[in-house]
């Protein structure tokens, strides 16, 4: 259930005294600001709907993350809720996401600078199908391969969080059964494009699979290790 918007503070509430100690620094205003960005557009592209799905961001020891249960679009600059990597909160009064521990263990396990998570239907869909994503287009290689799927857990528990890491390992991006997508990267934009990608690749393979007396062809591992490298050089590299 989503909670209820304190615009002011219980003087009474010591972590309110906590979070008064500490503002926000001129980086994590920033990066907050692109995460509320980022957030608005799950939904504008329907990966996410209501307040479904959330977005993460790291400033140096922070985790930046989106608060349980408020509509994006209400978001203001001093609702910026922050924690640290052991998850006690350092900055906002609201309450981080109900999936915090996720995105703090994608943290804790890779050097990831953002994470988005959201519940896109043709994702999700997948998820309900299928073990693995299976490899309808040479794209699979930007999530560094096949994208498995985490057995279902109960949202925003420690077991989802562990399912995850194993479908997660030596991978950017995985689904999560009967729940959704998660993925993550070195910025914003970066973990966003790998989730509008994964959701698209979602699309592709049911939309093929769904033709009669059709079975789509998928690529080989050879092929994907040939995309892979490709990668390495593809767009535009300064010297």
């Amino acid at each position: 259930m989503a909670e209820q918007r304190q615009d002011q503070r219980d003087p009474r509430d010591p972590r309110g005294d906590r979070n008064d100690a500490r503002r926000a620094n001129e980086a994590e205003a920033e990066a907050w600001e692109a995460l509320v960005a980022t957030a608005r557009r799950t939904v504008t592209d329907g990966l996410v709907v209501g307040t479904s799905g959330n977005v993460s961001v790291r400033v140096d020891d922070t985790v930046l993350v989106t608060p349980s249960g408020v509509p994006y679009d209400r978001l203001r600059p001093d609702d910026i809720t922050g924690v640290d990597l052991d998850g006690r909160q350092v900055l906002g009064t609201l309450v981080p996401t109900s999936e915090l521990p996720m995105h703090l263990a994608v943290y804790r396990a890779t050097d990831a600078g953002a994470v988005v998570h959201t519940h896109a239907v043709h994702a999700t869909a997948v998820s309900t199908l299928v073990q693995e994503l299976p490899t309808i287009h040479y794209m699979t290689a930007a999530l560094g391969g096949p994208v498995r799927v985490a057995p279902y857990a109960t949202y925003g528990t420690k077991e989802l969080a562990e399912n995850m890491l194993r479908a997660l390992a030596d991978r950017s991006g995985c689904l999560l059964q009967n729940h959704g997508t998660v993925t993550y990267g070195t910025t914003l934009d970066q973990a966003y494009d790998r989730t509008a990608q994964l959701e698209w690749m979602s699309h592709l393979w049911l939309t093929a699979s769904a033709i009669p007396d059709r079975t789509p062809t998928l690529l080989t591992t050879p092929q994907l290790t040939e995309a892979t490298q490709k990668m390495h050089t593809y767009g535009q590299h300064r010297p």
